[in-house]
């Protein structure tokens, strides 16, 4: 039988972060039990789909889960336990936010099988958290972390984000010295991207962002894999570092391209050759299920192609990079055959290089992927 990762979207939150591009609805307590009743109906319509496979791993993300009555989430894991293959689940991993995760909920986590948390932190700078909209203070993170210990979990995972507006190097690093020295198993370590429709993107047009140039922000970056590399993490994807035995394996389903299925509004499912994905608008996704209807907004199918080169391209988000012989194994042809004018192209501008029969990007690569990216897609 086929593992799955599942995916499940929580959209409510305390308040919506200025670069948060998600579905998301701060303030909304109003619709959380009906959304949450909607969820189960959506899952229940999966049931036959979901026999064919075991889950592997579970994803609640968001929004802020944290931010429902734990018997929300409660209900929703209990709806997998009791319907779908999950004798085998081997991660079940929460967002939580400083602000609305308490002892008692983290408590009531624990006791219903989730095994790792993702804690929202950003940055340990008060001026930057409250310059991008978050409620939560350095202080409070810690409060959240020390809560999260208490209740007993291990595997966690603490995000942080590089290029925020006035931010420096060494405020970076500082941050990264701080989460380290809490002992975290795991660092999400992401570049803020400027999202289309968020006030931080009207605050660019208008020029009111004091942003980081590229080379610091370039900096920021391998200045925080020298730093956590030599603290015992290892790089293994772009913007993901882990103590040994704690990468996140949940994502790991999307950078090798396994199947997943999401459930909850905007979520994306992946299976085989087709991917589709549900309804971003909250009455859409809503009226669909009362018609008794998937709230499927659209779906394509991918031809063998177009797969190869997705593999490629999220495979070479890890720093191992993609195995010939693995790539092999999947379609039945060498990569050599299909991209070998391309990855002998930029091994000779030093972008990729082949390690134990991986091809992966080098350094400068890592900064100059996007021209890997366009020269593996079809003329």
């Amino acid at each position: 039988m086929k593992k799955i990762a599942i995916y499940i979207h929580i959209p409510f939150c305390s308040s919506k972060c200025y670069y948060c591009d998600f579905i998301s609805f701060p303030n909304m307590d109003n619709r959380v039990h009906q959304y949450v009743r909607y969820l189960l109906k959506e899952m229940d319509m999966y049931k036959d789909v979901m026999k064919e496979y075991k889950i592997d791993t579970i994803f609640l993300g968001g929004g802020t889960p944290s931010y429902i009555d734990q018997k929300h989430v409660e209900g929703i894991l209990k709806y997998i336990y009791d319907n779908y293959n999950s004798s085998e689940i081997k991660e079940i991993t929460i967002e939580v936010n400083p602000e609305t995760v308490t002892y008692d909920k983290l408590k009531v986590y624990k006791s219903i099988g989730i095994n790792r948390i993702s804690l929202g932190l950003q940055t340990t700078k008060d001026k930057i958290l409250k310059e991008i909209g978050r409620r939560h203070t350095f202080e409070d993170f810690l409060k959240a972390y020390e809560a999260t210990r208490k209740a007993g979990f291990e595997n966690i995972n603490v995000d942080l984000i590089f290029g925020l507006p006035n931010q420096t190097v060494e405020d970076c690093i500082n941050s990264l010295d701080a989460v380290v020295t809490l002992g975290v198993k795991h660092i999400s370590y992401y570049s803020l991207i400027i999202e289309e429709g968020t006030l931080m993107d009207k605050w660019h047009r208008e020029g009111k962002l004091n942003l980081p140039d590229e080379d610091s922000e370039r900096q920021m970056y391998h200045e925080a894999i020298k730093f956590l590399e030599s603290m015992g993490y290892k790089h293994y994807e772009i913007s993901n570092f882990a103590k040994e035995g704690f990468k996140c394996r949940h994502n790991l389903y999307y950078w090798k391209l396994e199947p997943y299925i999401g459930f909850g509004i905007s979520s994306h499912s992946n299976i085989g050759y087709k991917r589709f994905w549900n309804y971003k608008d909250y009455n859409k996704y809503i009226n669909s299920l009362q018609m008794g209807h998937f709230p499927v907004e659209g779906e394509e199918y991918i031809d063998e192609n177009m797969k190869m080169l997705e593999y490629m391209i999220v495979g070479l988000r890890l720093i191992e990079g993609v195995s010939k012989e693995e790539f092999k194994n999947t379609f039945k042809i060498e990569m050599d055959d299909i991209f070998g004018l391309v990855l002998d192209k930029h091994k000779k501008q030093g972008l990729l290089t082949e390690e134990n029969g991986n091809i992966k990007f080098t350094k400068k690569g890592l900064d100059l992927s996007n021209i890997v990216y366009v020269d593996l897609l079809p003329d």
